[in-house]
């Protein structure tokens, strides 16, 4: 089973997680608790899940109260930052006290024994980890055909023409160093754009980009709450910023700050 190291409890102030786990839900309900228990079987680095909800009305909220009575490791958080998975992406990466933060989904469509891996690259010095559907030994199984042609076409061609290290940029099952992700920061407020606004800032800085193959199902209960006609004109803008010539910290988050804005779109 996994747990934190022995003897350390994960509420006391010596505990220091080495990953942070952060799942953005959005009225999951009971749908939620498997995923919880899968997730803490797989995870043996010590560990703190940050589960983030909206609005106290989310009918996650007192699933995963009732479930953290019984696992001091999860911890609920009520987003701040405005409604929407960006924004609770964004709260819960702030919130973390580890090194790594590792952004999964709470639908259970992504695999959770791949955590203690992306957050080890991590550790190692990779700024990203990438779980990534489309190298060798990846796979997605189900989901919406045009929606897995075009994050496939866009993840390929990032990495033949962008360089920008993964297959799957668009993928949000990745790690972050913490440490550098408050550098460049994160401009995005929409959908899951940030796995390649990060993934493009990395490849502009040159910071070491990794990835690991997975295999993503779709998910078998609820509903998926991508909006991928609301929110393909954001990918496009991380898309088209991921090319060009190396720039610095300050030059990243200006031009990011643009990029994130429609009419600097264009911006490079």
């Amino acid at each position: 089973m996994g747990g934190p190291e022995t003897g350390v409890d994960p509420e006391g102030p010596d505990f220091r997680p080495k990953v942070t786990v952060v799942i953005p839900a959005y009225n999951e309900g009971e749908h939620i608790r498997p995923v919880l228990d899968r997730l803490f079987e797989a995870v043996q680095l010590p560990c703190e899940v940050l589960v983030v909800v909206d609005t106290p009305e989310d009918t996650t909220l007192p699933v995963i109260e009732k479930y953290a009575v019984a696992e001091p490791r999860l911890k609920p958080l009520l987003n701040t930052y405005g409604r929407g998975p960006a924004n609770a992406i964004r709260f819960g990466i702030d919130a973390a006290r580890s090194p790594a933060a590792v952004v999964t989904m709470a639908d259970g469509c992504d695999d959770p024994r791949q955590i203690d891996e992306l957050a080890r690259l991590v550790e190692r010095g990779v700024a990203v980890a990438a779980a990534s559907r489309y190298m060798a030994g990846g796979q997605q199984v189900g989901g919406p055909m045009l929606k897995g042609l075009m994050s496939g076409t866009a993840g390929r061609s990032l990495a033949w023409f962008a360089r920008v290290g993964t297959r799957d940029a668009t993928n949000s099952f990745k790690a972050y160093s913490t440490e550098f992700v408050r550098e460049v920061g994160i401009e995005s407020r929409d959908g899951f754009e940030i796995g390649i606004e990060l993934a493009a800032k990395a490849r502009r800085l040159r910071r070491p980009v990794a990835e690991i193959p997975t295999i993503w199902l779709d998910r078998a209960q609820g509903d998926s709450n991508f909006q991928l006609r609301r929110w393909l004109p954001k990918y496009l803008r991380w898309y088209r910023f991921a090319f060009g010539p190396p720039l610095t910290v300050d030059q990243v988050r200006a031009k990011a700050r643009r990029a994130s804005r429609p009419a600097g779109s264009d911006e490079r």
